[in-house]
């Protein structure tokens, strides 16, 4: 019977001795009152009523919702502002023995760091420093916490609430900027249609200078051509008279020819050349003396009157004019 009794006191000191450390989860372990060791995760064996677990750390990232805070900004306006504070154990044994309490350490730090950052700041520099505010209390907690084995990874500023006045005051401001900014751009809207609308004017009027500039250019295209196909057309009757070996006669007919053509339809002063003088005297004696060339016919001669012959008087009519 004793022999049982031994055997269940030894059964149960054996269990009580056994202990298993979950995951992420620390354990720290003191003998006889003095630190011993810090336990990870697995299965340990503890000395009954020597060994003594004295803190069960967690190693995950927790979390420290503060309430709203009263924050005074450096142009005197008390607005209501809470944090988060997003933090993880790194050191068991600094986390039991470094603090009382560093939980709300914690907390108490973070109220106060965010009163002197906030004290520093205006009212519009607060409500949009956001990420510089949350920044350097960052910086400071994980710097003040290193000795609580607390690494503070970041800091977000839950909310900012100002006074009823001041939120009247913004949301008037930020209805005068709307309207401010919908006036400027009905404003650039106008400016923007009419120089769009100058802009097409403006290209317009070049378009039609430039059509007007391209139909002049071919026109007078056309009529250099017209020139140049009547001078070469010329030239080449010229270079086939001159092919054709004729005289001089010729050539100065021609020219009299073209002189004509010149003043034709037109009222026009010729001043003729002495060779051209001296061709048509030429050509008018030439004509004269063998009556080539003379197209105009003879006039008709004119009808003489009968003249009443003396001897002759028996004819009817010269008896009858008698009587």
């Amino acid at each position: 019977m004793a022999f049982w009794i031994i055997l269940i006191i030894v059964v149960l000191i054996l269990l009580l001795s056994i202990k298993i450390v979950p995951q992420a989860t620390e354990y720290v372990v003191e003998r006889l009152g003095k630190y011993k060791k810090t336990w990870s995760a697995g299965i340990h064996f503890l000395i009954p009523i020597i060994d003594v677990i004295s803190n069960r750390v967690t190693l995950k990232e927790q979390y420290l919702d503060s309430p709203p805070q009263p924050v005074i900004t450096k142009d005197n306006v008390t607005m209501q502002i809470d944090t988060v504070v997003f933090f993880k154990v790194f050191d068991a044994n600094l986390f039991t023995y470094g603090a009382v309490s560093p939980i709300s350490a914690l907390e108490n730090l973070t109220a106060t760091t965010l009163r002197n950052i906030v004290g520093e700041l205006e009212l519009d520099d607060t409500l949009t420093s956001r990420d510089t505010i949350n920044g350097k209390m960052t910086e400071i907690l994980d710097s003040a916490t290193d000795q609580w084995g607390i690494k503070v990874n970041r800091v977000e500023l839950k909310n900012i609430m100002p006074p009823a006045e001041i939120q009247n005051a913004m949301e008037k401001q930020m209805k005068a900027e709307r309207d401010r900014r919908e006036t400027l751009l009905e404003a650039e809207g106008h400016k923007a249609a009419v120089i769009t609308r100058a802009e097409g004017d403006k290209q317009a009027l070049v378009l039609q200078a430039e059509g007007e500039r391209d139909a002049r250019i071919a026109r007078a295209e056309g009529e250099a051509k017209a020139i140049y196909l009547a001078k070469k057309a010329e030239a080449d009757g010229l270079k086939a008279l001159k092919e054709a070996n004729a005289d001089g006669s010729v050539l100065e007919l021609k020219k009299f020819e073209a002189l004509i053509a010149m003043s034709n339809g037109v009222a026009s002063k010729i001043i003729v050349p002495t060779d051209a003088v001296n061709m048509t005297k030429s050509n008018v004696l030439f004509s004269e003396t063998t009556g080539l060339g003379d197209v105009t016919e003879p006039a008709d001669r004119p009808v003489e009157p009968d003249k009443n012959d003396p001897c002759c008087d028996d004819s009817p009519n010269t008896t009858k004019s008698k009587e």
